[in-house]
């Protein structure tokens, strides 16, 4: 697989990967610049050389993923500068090229990933308009002919990475869900929209949760959810109804509006945390 192929699998599956790019040589080297390779949790793909070279920059690669997988956070990019010569001794490893390289390691965290029960009125509209954002959009629906490929024509062309998934289960696909992921709960079944609540309580991946609804609808699941043994501050931090509250209108797409507001306001906040980009300058 060329490394290019696997970046783009990595960003459709909301994978974390770091690219790790040999930008730099003086002297000799088993690459020239320009080598690229992907390094995920598991596995690697493509090569800037092999060697101590190589295996420090995974190794880093790695230790960078493992820190944006904790915290959420992706790190900033980073230089990694090794000398080829014999001299040069890199953990008990020396190699004799007599060069020198520079290579960028770029940890890049996946898409911010919503996942969208419910692909009815509202939440086909709610889809056309996240279609339009850089996000990862997984778009779930328990009946079928719900996410027919006809439908979904009207949410191609825009840069939003698009999942969609009938199961007779719906809640079986935060399974399959980036971590991290926004779920928004408006199903056509009370009782579906119950059981992918209690599911998304249950994992510690889900970021947030907003489900469609009145107030008279919200009091009686939160009685269910608690009396499921779910946390009170957890089963409160539930947006219902979902929505910024700003629209009064009751159309669909107005609704779908109000609700891309609230989410994409989350998507900023998280985004805020971001660290700012480096200097330039090697560590």
């Amino acid at each position: 697989m060329h490394w290019s192929e696997a970046l783009a699998r990595s960003r459709r599956d909301g994978i974390p990967v770091a690219l790790v790019t040999l930008v730099e040589v003086h002297g000799h080297s088993p690459r020239a610049a320009g080598a690229k390779m992907v390094v995920g949790e598991g596995f690697t793909t493509g090569s800037i050389g092999g060697g101590a070279v190589e295996h420090r920059a995974v190794t880093r690669a790695r230790s960078l993923l493992a820190s944006m997988v904790a915290s959420g956070i992706a790190p900033p990019p980073e230089y990694l500068d090794h000398d080829l010569s014999p001299h040069a001794d890199h953990d008990g490893q020396r190699q004799c090229c007599g060069g020198r390289v520079r290579v960028l390691l770029e940890p890049l965290r996946p898409a911010p990933a919503v996942v969208l029960f419910g692909f009815g009125h509202v939440g086909y509209e709610l889809a056309r308009i996240l279609s339009r954002c850089e996000i990862h959009l997984t778009l779930v629906d328990s009946r079928p002919g719900q996410l027919d490929p006809l439908r979904l024509d009207a949410l191609d062309g825009g840069p939003a990475i698009l999942v969609p998934r009938q199961s007779l289960i719906p809640e079986q696909a935060l399974a399959t869900a980036p971590s991290g992921a926004h779920v928004l709960v408006m199903t056509h079944d009370h009782a579906e929209d119950f059981a992918i609540c209690d599911a998304a309580l249950r994992d510690p991946r889900v970021a947030t949760i907003g489900l469609i609804g009145s107030a008279a609808k919200w009091a009686r699941f939160r009685r269910m959810l608690l009396a499921e043994g779910h946390d009170g501050a957890a089963v409160d931090a539930i947006r219902c109804p979902v929505g910024s509250g700003t629209l009064r209108g009751k159309e669909p797409a107005v609704v779908a509006v109000d609700v891309a507001v609230a989410v994409l306001r989350e998507l900023e906040v998280a985004a805020a945390r971001e660290p700012e980009p480096a200097s330039g300058e090697s560590p």
